[in-house]
């Protein structure tokens, strides 16, 4: 049974309870505080964030070798928010959660859509960006339930949450073609390889601004999926950090912002975790 103060003061006295309390007190002060995350990335000075490069309206590398994109933006209010300096991480779809997992970078903000699977390898803020995953095509490609897709031809992103959700979804004799990147994904679909391409909403969004004589619209829906921060699971404070700015740059309007101008609309509501 653990003893109160008073209790030891009354068994050792007041001198022995004053040598006691002071051999606590040296041995906490000799332990060194064990430094966390957040703390290094602020005395280090540079917060390391992986970013899309190839994802476009999130992140797409432009042709002087800059990166620019709603994630790209969202990047830069972390630094800001931190007081440090941002060193921009460009990774693809494929290699977003292995850039955080071999520290390359600290933090990943590149449409990283939430799920069950990937929560066994890594933690996720609040999402900060709207994002479901649909089917889309031409208007003339009839296609109304998961059924119609058998024996025609869908381009996809291998290894992306997009990827796992058609694999599932697409019935049997539908033809899935993967692709290492989602330019690639888009050009096999643009170019009549597929009759229809698995991806999100934005992208499409952004694939119709881009092409606008290019008909495209949705037909199924797979799995909305906002995206969160993704940060290591042995790092919980920076992850409630990341948390505490998602709420902060909602409240204060940013991401609003930032949604009209890179995904075409306000942003919607998202739920938190």
């Amino acid at each position: 049974m653990t003893m109160t103060k008073r209790a030891l003061a009354r068994k050792l006295g007041t001198t022995g309870l004053a040598i006691l309390l002071g051999s606590w007190t040296a041995t906490a002060a000799s332990t060194p505080a064990r430094a966390d995350a957040l703390d290094d990335i602020v005395e280090a000075g540079v917060v390391r964030i992986a970013v899309p490069q190839d994802l476009p309206p999130f992140g797409v590398r432009r042709d002087d070798g800059t990166l620019e994109g709603y994630d790209v933006e969202v990047a830069g209010l972390i630094a800001r928010d931190l007081g440090v300096r941002l060193e921009l991480v460009p990774v693809t779809s494929v290699n977003r959660v292995a850039a955080l997992l071999t520290n390359q970078a600290d933090l990943v903000v590149a449409n990283l859509g939430i799920s069950p699977e990937r929560a066994r390898a890594i933690a996720f803020s609040s999402p900060y960006a709207p994002f479901f995953l649909g089917v889309f095509g031409a208007p003339e490609v009839a296609v109304q339930a998961p059924a119609d897709l058998a024996g025609r031809k869908v381009a996809v992103t291998r290894d992306t949450l997009e990827d796992r959700e058609l694999t599932a979804f697409a019935p049997p004799g539908t033809e899935i073609l993967r692709f290492d990147d989602n330019g690639a994904t888009l050009e096999a679909f643009r170019a009549g390889q597929a009759e229809l391409v698995a991806t999100g909403n934005v992208v499409v969004a952004d694939l119709a601004r881009a092409h606008p004589g290019q008909k495209i619209e949705r037909k199924l829906t797979m799995r909305e999926s906002p995206a969160g921060i993704g940060v290591r699971r042995d790092r919980p404070e920076l992850r409630h950090w990341a948390d505490v700015f998602v709420l902060h740059k909602k409240l204060g309007g940013e991401l609003d912002r930032l949604a009209r101008e890179w995904l075409g609309g306000p942003l919607p509501p998202l739920p938190a975790l």
